[in-house]
């Protein structure tokens, strides 16, 4: 089992209320198949090219944090984790799809999917018409989820792997100290603005919904990752 207690005590109190559709989020179908490499190669591509457009949205909902952030530091945390999408993530996607002939203008046009669609705008809506909170909340299982997978995968997986490099990114020891990075930033807010007893506070159970639909959402996207339109 995959021990995730760096990523902070609120993360995990999140995840231990809905502990079966974290699984079905981070041991799906899609995942097991990166980790045996037998996926696809153009359901690979196809997710590529939807993940991409669900990185614009996501880095503009983190931009969107540091507007609705209480202090310097949780501006930096937030302006740490987007310069991470901006510029390492997604450049992952590019380097990859120009590999196979598709290029980062062809990747721009990509027409975003119903389930991609449903997600970035409810991530993009939480910041929108929530708070700081709310938006975090909505923003942290894919940030969260994907550590999860980079590490469990990388245990299974062999080095002849088609995928390694993608599961590599994930594994790698800058993915996971920006993992503990939003872990240490989620903590706070929340102590700073619910208290020490979050989890008796009002807002708690509308925090933990956030996280359910978003993880759900993820599971969403996994499945549209299977399949061809």
């Amino acid at each position: 089992m995959i021990k995730t207690d760096i990523y902070g005590i609120v993360f995990n109190k999140l995840k231990s209320n809905i502990l079966d559709d974290w699984k079905n989020y981070t041991q799906h179908e899609f995942v097991e198949r990166i980790g045996k490499g037998n996926l696809e190669r153009r359901l690979y591509l196809k997710y590529l090219m939807q993940d991409y457009v669900f990185l614009i949205h996501f880095s503009r909902a983190w931009a969107l944090l540091i507007a609705k952030a209480n202090s310097v530091n949780e501006m930096r945390l937030a302006s740490k984790t987007l310069n991470s999408l901006v510029n390492e993530e997604i450049q992952l996607h590019v380097k990859t799809c120009n590999a196979e002939g598709i290029s980062e203008e062809e990747l721009f046009k990509t027409e975003e999917e119903l389930n991609n669609l449903a997600y970035t705008r409810f991530v993009l809506e939480a910041g929108y018409s929530g708070e700081f909170l709310d938006l975090l909340v909505a923003l942290s299982p894919c940030v969260f989820g994907y550590g999860e997978i980079g590490l469990k995968l990388k245990s299974i997986s062999k080095n002849d792997n088609q995928y390694i490099h993608w599961i590599d990114t994930y594994f790698s020891d800058e993915y996971q100290k920006l993992c503990i990075s939003v872990g240490e930033l989620l903590d706070k807010a929340v102590k700073d603005r619910l208290g020490n007893d979050f989890e008796n506070n009002i807002i708690w159970p509308k925090l933990n919904k956030k996280f359910l639909t978003a993880t759900k959402l993820e599971i969403n996207f996994w499945e549209m990752s299977l399949k061809l339109e």
